[in-house]
């Protein structure tokens, strides 16, 4: 039986209450409630900041299982707002716990003061999200849970929200480990600057394992700022939110195209394909797990994707100069373009994974033999 004492409810603005335990913060926490089917990696996902403003709903139902490692998270601090489980296991057992910094997940969120609710339905809540659609709600004290329904009325929507604060303060270089090759090619290595719009560390390692040396710039840096920094090649990190609230961002990629070579990783893929002329779109539910399906149209072969996020590209407005170049297998929304004449391409996905398969980070490699043809 539920503990009345750490009675907690997750309320959604459809007027719809799942109680459960708290566990983490004590506190409550309103967000755009939506859900991940990755098994493991729950670490990774709390700490991507493409889940600034939502509540997380883990579809796999036990969680907890393995031990918080601080060197796993993928950017400063804790983004989600809330987290809610089936089963939340309190004892760790896996053998990153037994280093030091480590901890059990809901010492992990009381830290970071954030809520959990365990013990309740996910999967009642999942489907209700396929069916209906994302929506906002609130993680509350059980008691609470008639207030948190006339709360939700009065809350902001989230396709409103900028969330440009994500993305770094300033101008940072990336010195994480693993490092360049040693002998002074630190000082040949491509340099690569990456528009920081709320990027996860995972894509800076990525850079920085394949000879890199790694600049993080500000969301609001323009063009000829980032290109001051004289970059051999620009990525166009992820962050959370609507990207047609990025319109300094969409003048910014439009900016670099042509004069140096891009890649484009899920907000920036939709950043770039506003910069072409397309619109974007908000899906039902979303696509966030690591199991989505992506078909690459040159050559037919299906790549397994990590995937996150809640809005998608509408190919119809793109300019004559762009093309699709990966679609999903689920719905055929879009999952890749590429410009026919310039080194330049995005993806929907994370090539970058964490979690996820690995299957694409072979697409560093592509974007980094863009940069060796352009150097």
């Amino acid at each position: 039986a539920v503990s009345a004492a750490r009675e907690a409810a997750l309320v959604l603005a459809d007027g719809s209450a799942f109680r459960g335990e708290a566990f983490g913060a004590a506190v409550d926490a309103w967000g755009e409630v939506c859900f991940n089917t990755s098994m493991t990696g729950y670490q990774e996902m709390l700490t991507d900041p493409s889940y600034a403003g939502q509540i997380l709903v883990l579809t796999y139902p036990l969680i907890g299982n393995y031990g918080i490692d601080p060197p796993i998270d993928e950017s400063r601090q804790v983004q989600a707002r809330g987290l809610v489980v089936r089963s939340h296991c309190e004892s760790p057992s896996h053998p990153r716990f037994l280093r030091d910094g480590a901890m059990p997940l809901g010492d992990y969120l009381q830290a970071e003061g954030i809520p959990g609710i365990a013990g309740v339905d996910t999967r009642a809540i999942t489907r209700r999200i396929r069916t209906k659609g994302v929506m906002q709600g609130l993680i509350v004290p059980a008691e609470d849970a008639e207030a948190a329904r006339r709360k939700l009325a009065e809350l902001p929507d989230y396709d409103s929200i900028d969330f440009i604060d994500v993305g770094a303060e300033s101008i940072y270089e990336w010195n994480g480990a693993p490092s360049p090759p040693s002998g002074g090619a630190e000082a040949a290595a491509r340099h690569v600057v990456v528009l920081d719009q709320g990027l996860k560390y995972n894509i800076l390692r990525n850079l920085r394992r394949r000879g890199c040396r790694v600049t993080a710039a500000p969301p609001d840096y323009g063009a000829e700022d980032v290109l001051a920094l004289r970059p051999d090649g620009v990525v166009l990190a992820p962050g959370p939110g609507d990207p047609a609230l990025r319109e300094l961002q969409v003048q910014t990629a439009r900016g670099l195209v042509g004069r140096t070579p891009v890649m484009g990783i899920c907000l920036g893929h939709q950043v770039l394909a506003r910069a072409f002329g397309a619109d974007t779109f908000k899906l039902k539910f979303g696509h966030r797990g690591g199991n989505h399906p992506v078909r690459e149209l040159a050559t037919g072969r299906i790549a397994i994707t990590a995937q996150n996020h809640g809005y998608a590209v509408d190919p119809d407005g793109l300019s004559a100069d762009a093309e699709v170049s990966h679609l999903n297998v689920h719905d055929d929304t879009v999952e890749g373009l590429r410009h026919r004449t310039e080194p330049v391409f995005s993806i929907q996905y994370h090539a970058e994974a964490s979690p996820g398969p690995l299957d694409n980070s072979h697409l560093f490699d592509r974007f980094l033999e863009l940069v060796d043809a352009a150097r």
